[in-house]
């Protein structure tokens, strides 16, 4: 998958076929339209392009207090687009100049002028152009004078799979990991580099490695105990991750941590990615260190019980 980062880099190819979308988490709902869009393009012997926006335009257009939390990364986006078999990702670069462009002149100058589209796959409830007025409806308007075809994705093909962005947001910030992954439709990562922290994990028996986060926008599940898989450049295995702000040991910044089982390794300043596996348990207080280890070998017993049963072997 060629990825062009703006309008000016985008290179136009034959029998394009297109979408249109912010397409966040690239989750199954999604796939509905992705998988119709490969297919529009194999029956015409063309190249299937998505054409998205960055940052996400909410951002921009509401940067004021927004509590929009993203499911993926660009890179995390573009990984998962590659996966599934895209031919190009066009990322127009989102202003409040670009917010301004009638949904005409995107039509006529963006998708006909500059993309070339001779067919877009687009879902019945899809907006976009200036104050979002622009849709399905306009497409087909002006298709015979601009010699595109429009195949709409109905209510019902996305309806059915009755996802969206935000349930999975909702579902993340509740800590149930089985929903989002189910309805992801893969299971759910973040990444970022390990720092040093307080090592009070190494006294108890549990040494974690400190990540500091990627991107700030990306959404971190609620507090809590999880099951999780841990991938670093020449490893991966499971461990434990605990986020929130470890109130037995005092007060402190919340935090996303990760005992590693059976490694012991330095590992600061590398980069690393933790895919969300199951929910074990909510944060809490406990009276003594003395709980809070029972409480973590407790943690582990759970962990391992799921690498048993091969659930979440790959």
């Amino acid at each position: 998958m060629k990825v062009y980062r703006s309008l000016e880099e985008y290179e136009q190819g034959a029998k394009t076929v297109a979408t249109i979308g912010t397409f966040d988490g690239v989750h199954i709902g999604h796939r509905t339209i992705l998988e119709r869009l490969k297919a529009s393009a194999d029956e015409v012997g063309g190249e299937t392009v998505l054409i998205s926006f960055h940052p996400h335009p909410r951002l921009v257009l509401f940067p004021e207090n927004n509590p929009l939390k993203l499911l993926q990364t660009l890179d995390e986006k573009i990984e998962v687009l590659r996966a599934i078999g895209l031919d190009k990702l066009l990322l127009i670069p989102f202003t409040k100049e670009f917010s301004r462009t009638p949904s005409r002149t995107f039509i006529k100058d963006i998708l006909v002028g500059k993309v070339r589209i001779r067919k877009i796959v687009i879902g019945y409830d899809h907006h976009f152009g200036k104050n979002r007025t622009g849709g399905i409806e306009e497409l087909k308007q002006y298709s015979e004078e601009c010699g595109y075809v429009v195949e709409e994705i109905s209510a019902q093909a996305i309806d059915d799979a009755n996802i969206s962005s935000t349930k999975i947001r909702k579902a993340l910030q509740e800590g149930d990991i089985s929903t989002a992954n189910t309805f992801l439709g893969y299971e759910y990562p973040f990444s970022g580099v390990v720092i040093e922290g307080e090592k009070m994990g190494r006294k108890l028996g549990y040494p974690t490695a400190n990540i500091k986060l990627d991107d700030p926008l990306k959404l971190s599940p609620a507090d809590g105990v999880y099951f999780v898989r841990v991938i670093l450049d020449d490893f991966s295995g499971f461990g434990m991750m605990n986020i929130g702000k470890k109130p037995t040991m005092g007060e402190f910044e919340r935090t996303h941590e990760v005992n590693i089982f059976g490694f012991d390794r330095d590992i600061y300043g590398q980069h690393i990615r933790i895919e969300m596996l199951q929910y074990l348990r909510e944060e809490k207080k406990f009276h003594s260190l003395a709980e809070l280890v029972k409480g973590i070998d407790g943690d582990k017993e759970a962990s391992l019980r799921l690498i048993r049963s091969g659930k979440f072997d790959k």
